[in-house]
Protein backbone atom coordinates (compact mmCIF):
# COMPACT_ATOMS: atom_id res chain seq x y z
CA UNK A 1 0.00 0.00 0.00
CA UNK A 2 1.43 3.31 -0.46
CA UNK A 3 2.15 5.31 2.34
CA UNK A 4 0.34 8.97 2.67
CA UNK A 5 2.14 11.85 4.26
CA UNK A 6 0.50 15.23 5.04
CA UNK A 7 1.87 18.89 4.51
CA UNK A 8 0.45 21.57 6.31
CA UNK A 9 2.02 25.02 4.85
CA UNK A 10 0.69 27.90 2.23
CA UNK A 11 0.05 27.55 -1.14
CA UNK A 12 2.63 29.03 -3.30
CA UNK A 13 0.90 30.18 -6.72
CA UNK A 14 4.20 29.66 -8.53
CA UNK A 15 4.27 26.48 -7.81
CA UNK A 16 8.23 26.39 -6.40
CA UNK A 17 7.68 26.70 -2.86
CA UNK A 18 5.13 25.50 -0.09
CA UNK A 19 2.37 23.29 -0.63
CA UNK A 20 3.25 22.90 -4.47
CA UNK A 21 6.68 21.88 -3.99
CA UNK A 22 5.60 19.89 -0.68
CA UNK A 23 2.89 17.58 -3.16
CA UNK A 24 5.84 17.08 -6.17
CA UNK A 25 7.91 16.07 -3.97
CA UNK A 26 5.86 13.20 -2.33
CA UNK A 27 5.16 12.59 -5.85
CA UNK A 28 8.23 11.90 -7.06
CA UNK A 29 9.15 10.29 -3.97
CA UNK A 30 6.66 7.52 -4.33
CA UNK A 31 4.35 9.26 -1.31
CA UNK A 32 0.29 10.48 -1.64
CA UNK A 33 0.38 14.02 -0.51
CA UNK A 34 -2.48 15.89 1.61
CA UNK A 35 -2.77 18.79 2.49
CA UNK A 36 -3.44 21.69 5.00
CA UNK A 37 -3.63 24.81 3.16
CA UNK A 38 -2.83 27.25 6.25
CA UNK A 39 -2.39 30.45 3.76
CA UNK A 40 -2.74 31.63 0.40
CA UNK A 41 0.31 33.48 -1.36
CA UNK A 42 0.58 35.44 -4.41
CA UNK A 43 3.91 35.16 -5.70
CA UNK A 44 6.25 34.27 -8.18
CA UNK A 45 10.07 33.93 -8.87
CA UNK A 46 10.30 37.36 -8.05
CA UNK A 47 8.97 37.48 -4.69
CA UNK A 48 5.69 37.38 -2.61
CA UNK A 49 3.21 39.88 -3.11
CA UNK A 50 0.13 39.18 -0.89
CA UNK A 51 -0.60 36.84 1.67
CA UNK A 52 -4.32 35.87 3.20
CA UNK A 53 -4.32 33.56 6.01
CA UNK A 54 -6.98 31.11 6.18
CA UNK A 55 -9.12 31.42 9.48
CA UNK A 56 -7.62 28.57 12.49
CA UNK A 57 -11.07 27.34 12.64
CA UNK A 58 -10.85 25.99 8.94
CA UNK A 59 -7.41 24.87 9.17
CA UNK A 60 -8.49 22.50 12.00
CA UNK A 61 -11.65 21.44 10.28
CA UNK A 62 -8.88 20.43 7.42
CA UNK A 63 -6.66 18.70 9.56
CA UNK A 64 -9.50 16.74 11.27
CA UNK A 65 -11.03 16.05 7.77
CA UNK A 66 -7.44 14.42 6.61
CA UNK A 67 -6.50 12.47 9.99
CA UNK A 68 -10.02 11.41 10.47
CA UNK A 69 -10.08 9.48 7.03
CA UNK A 70 -6.29 8.89 5.94
CA UNK A 71 -4.14 6.78 7.31
CA UNK A 72 -0.86 9.47 7.50
CA UNK A 73 2.10 8.05 8.18
CA UNK A 74 4.14 11.39 8.11
CA UNK A 75 3.53 14.85 8.38
CA UNK A 76 5.57 17.79 7.30
CA UNK A 77 4.91 21.56 8.54
CA UNK A 78 5.69 24.73 6.52
CA UNK A 79 5.23 28.34 7.36
CA UNK A 80 2.72 29.11 9.84
CA UNK A 81 2.60 33.05 10.85
CA UNK A 82 -0.79 33.44 12.91
CA UNK A 83 -0.24 32.63 16.27
CA UNK A 84 -4.10 31.15 16.36
CA UNK A 85 -3.45 28.80 13.34
CA UNK A 86 -0.19 27.72 15.21
CA UNK A 87 -2.16 26.24 18.32
CA UNK A 88 -4.80 25.10 15.85
CA UNK A 89 -2.22 22.99 13.90
CA UNK A 90 -0.58 21.87 17.20
CA UNK A 91 -3.97 20.53 18.96
CA UNK A 92 -4.73 18.80 15.78
CA UNK A 93 -2.00 16.95 15.43
CA UNK A 94 -1.65 16.03 19.17
CA UNK A 95 -5.61 14.55 19.12
CA UNK A 96 -4.49 13.06 16.19
CA UNK A 97 -0.98 11.43 17.50
CA UNK A 98 0.42 12.23 14.61
CA UNK A 99 3.20 10.59 13.02
CA UNK A 100 7.18 10.99 12.14
CA UNK A 101 5.85 15.12 12.25
CA UNK A 102 8.97 17.11 10.51
CA UNK A 103 8.66 20.87 11.15
CA UNK A 104 10.45 23.23 8.41
CA UNK A 105 10.34 26.59 10.54
CA UNK A 106 9.95 29.25 8.26
CA UNK A 107 10.98 32.03 10.26
CA UNK A 108 13.84 33.79 9.19
CA UNK A 109 14.89 34.37 5.13
CA UNK A 110 18.03 33.24 3.91
CA UNK A 111 19.00 36.99 4.22
CA UNK A 112 18.67 37.08 7.93
CA UNK A 113 15.37 39.02 7.61
CA UNK A 114 12.69 37.95 10.48
CA UNK A 115 10.10 37.32 8.49
CA UNK A 116 7.06 36.50 11.73
CA UNK A 117 6.64 38.94 14.91
CA UNK A 118 7.81 37.54 17.80
CA UNK A 119 4.28 36.66 18.93
CA UNK A 120 4.37 33.81 16.47
CA UNK A 121 7.86 32.80 17.24
CA UNK A 122 6.98 32.46 20.93
CA UNK A 123 3.91 29.84 19.89
CA UNK A 124 6.14 28.27 17.59
CA UNK A 125 8.87 27.54 19.91
CA UNK A 126 6.12 26.48 22.98
CA UNK A 127 3.47 24.31 20.98
CA UNK A 128 5.17 22.79 17.67
CA UNK A 129 8.60 22.53 18.79
CA UNK A 130 8.06 19.67 21.32
CA UNK A 131 5.32 18.31 19.41
CA UNK A 132 8.09 17.60 16.21
CA UNK A 133 9.97 14.59 15.20
CA UNK A 134 12.26 16.41 13.39
CA UNK A 135 13.21 20.37 13.91
CA UNK A 136 14.69 21.49 10.48
CA UNK A 137 16.06 25.11 10.62
CA UNK A 138 18.27 26.91 8.61
CA UNK A 139 21.55 28.89 10.38
CA UNK A 140 19.51 32.08 11.20
CA UNK A 141 16.26 30.11 12.66
CA UNK A 142 18.65 28.27 14.80
CA UNK A 143 20.11 31.45 15.92
CA UNK A 144 15.66 33.00 16.71
CA UNK A 145 14.58 29.40 18.10
CA UNK A 146 18.41 29.42 20.67
CA UNK A 147 18.68 33.20 21.12
CA UNK A 148 22.49 32.86 19.97
CA UNK A 149 24.09 34.49 17.37
CA UNK A 150 24.13 32.86 13.69
CA UNK A 151 26.78 29.93 13.70
CA UNK A 152 29.70 30.18 11.64
CA UNK A 153 30.51 26.77 12.23
CA UNK A 154 29.59 22.74 12.21
CA UNK A 155 30.77 23.29 15.86
CA UNK A 156 28.51 26.03 16.78
CA UNK A 157 25.73 24.66 15.00
CA UNK A 158 25.68 21.50 16.58
CA UNK A 159 25.91 22.90 20.05
CA UNK A 160 22.54 24.74 18.79
CA UNK A 161 21.28 22.00 17.64
CA UNK A 162 21.98 20.26 21.10
CA UNK A 163 20.27 23.40 22.37
CA UNK A 164 16.96 23.03 20.77
CA UNK A 165 16.81 19.13 22.09
CA UNK A 166 17.51 20.73 25.34
CA UNK A 167 13.65 22.58 24.64
CA UNK A 168 12.53 19.21 23.98
CA UNK A 169 12.99 18.54 20.49
CA UNK A 170 13.72 14.88 19.44
CA UNK A 171 15.50 16.05 16.93
CA UNK A 172 17.28 18.55 14.84
CA UNK A 173 18.90 19.20 11.71
CA UNK A 174 20.51 22.69 11.81
CA UNK A 175 20.80 23.54 7.63
CA UNK A 176 24.33 25.13 7.03
CA UNK A 177 23.79 25.74 3.52
CA UNK A 178 24.68 29.63 3.70
CA UNK A 179 27.96 28.65 5.10
CA UNK A 180 31.45 28.27 2.59
CA UNK A 181 32.31 24.69 1.33
CA UNK A 182 30.66 22.15 1.08
CA UNK A 183 26.77 22.30 1.58
CA UNK A 184 26.71 20.69 5.11
CA UNK A 185 23.96 19.80 7.38
CA UNK A 186 24.45 18.79 11.52
CA UNK A 187 21.73 16.11 12.67
CA UNK A 188 21.70 15.62 16.35
CA UNK A 189 19.30 13.08 17.77
CA UNK A 190 18.61 10.37 20.23
CA UNK A 191 21.28 8.58 18.39
CA UNK A 192 23.78 11.19 18.34
CA UNK A 193 25.50 13.63 15.66
CA UNK A 194 25.90 13.05 11.76
CA UNK A 195 27.07 15.57 9.40
CA UNK A 196 25.84 15.04 6.19
CA UNK A 197 27.15 16.75 3.55
CA UNK A 198 26.89 17.45 -0.54
CA UNK A 199 28.52 19.04 -3.29
CA UNK A 200 27.78 23.12 -3.65
CA UNK A 201 25.78 23.35 -6.59
CA UNK A 202 25.80 26.95 -8.54
CA UNK A 203 22.91 27.74 -9.84
CA UNK A 204 19.99 30.36 -9.41
CA UNK A 205 16.94 28.05 -9.30
CA UNK A 206 16.81 27.63 -5.66
CA UNK A 207 13.42 28.35 -4.62
CA UNK A 208 11.35 25.78 -2.74
CA UNK A 209 14.92 24.22 -1.59
CA UNK A 210 14.08 24.20 2.62
CA UNK A 211 10.28 23.00 1.66
CA UNK A 212 11.68 20.13 -0.71
CA UNK A 213 14.14 18.96 1.90
CA UNK A 214 12.31 18.95 4.36
CA UNK A 215 9.13 17.25 2.56
CA UNK A 216 11.70 14.63 1.16
CA UNK A 217 12.61 13.81 4.71
CA UNK A 218 9.06 13.49 5.54
CA UNK A 219 8.17 10.80 2.55
CA UNK A 220 10.69 8.64 3.03
CA UNK A 221 9.82 8.45 6.93
CA UNK A 222 6.71 7.42 5.87
CA UNK A 223 8.13 4.65 3.58
CA UNK A 224 9.93 3.37 7.01
CA UNK A 225 13.37 4.89 6.48
CA UNK A 226 15.00 5.32 9.94
CA UNK A 227 15.65 8.95 10.60
CA UNK A 228 19.77 9.25 9.45
CA UNK A 229 18.65 6.72 6.45
CA UNK A 230 15.69 9.38 5.52
CA UNK A 231 18.18 12.52 5.77
CA UNK A 232 20.37 11.34 3.77
CA UNK A 233 17.86 10.20 1.34
CA UNK A 234 16.50 13.30 1.10
CA UNK A 235 19.49 15.45 0.83
CA UNK A 236 20.66 13.43 -2.29
CA UNK A 237 17.20 14.00 -3.97
CA UNK A 238 17.58 17.65 -3.21
CA UNK A 239 21.05 17.79 -5.04
CA UNK A 240 20.10 15.99 -7.74
CA UNK A 241 16.95 18.47 -7.44
CA UNK A 242 19.27 21.24 -7.66
CA UNK A 243 21.87 19.90 -10.52
CA UNK A 244 18.81 19.69 -12.56
CA UNK A 245 16.99 22.39 -11.83
CA UNK A 246 19.10 24.59 -15.16
CA UNK A 247 17.23 22.52 -17.51
CA UNK A 248 13.68 24.31 -16.38
CA UNK A 249 13.16 27.91 -17.86
CA UNK A 250 10.75 28.92 -15.21
CA UNK A 251 10.07 32.30 -14.36
CA UNK A 252 12.43 35.34 -14.55
CA UNK A 253 13.72 35.48 -11.11
CA UNK A 254 14.87 32.49 -8.47
CA UNK A 255 13.13 29.25 -10.42
CA UNK A 256 12.52 26.25 -8.56
CA UNK A 257 14.42 23.05 -8.22
CA UNK A 258 13.40 20.36 -10.72
CA UNK A 259 11.64 17.98 -8.71
CA UNK A 260 10.74 15.56 -11.11
CA UNK A 261 14.32 15.54 -12.53
CA UNK A 262 14.22 11.49 -12.08
CA UNK A 263 10.70 10.82 -13.84
CA UNK A 264 11.06 13.23 -16.74
CA UNK A 265 13.22 12.61 -19.52
CA UNK A 266 13.95 13.61 -23.45
CA UNK A 267 14.18 17.48 -24.17
CA UNK A 268 11.44 19.24 -22.19
CA UNK A 269 13.14 22.44 -21.99
CA UNK A 270 11.47 23.96 -25.57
Amino acid sequence: MIPIAVTVAGSDSGGGAGIQADLKTFSALEVYGASVIAALTAQNTRGVTGVFDVAPDFVRAQIDAVYSDLDVAATKIGMLSDPATIGAVAEGLTVHRARNVVLDPVMVAASGDRLLKQEAEDVIRDMLLPRADLVTPNLHEAAVLTGSPVATSREEMTAQAQALRDLGVRAVLVKGGHLDGEAADVLVGAAGTRVFTAERIETRNTHGTGCTLSSAIAARLAHGDGLETAVDAAKAYLTAALKASDCLTIGTGHGPVHHFHAQWTGDRTR
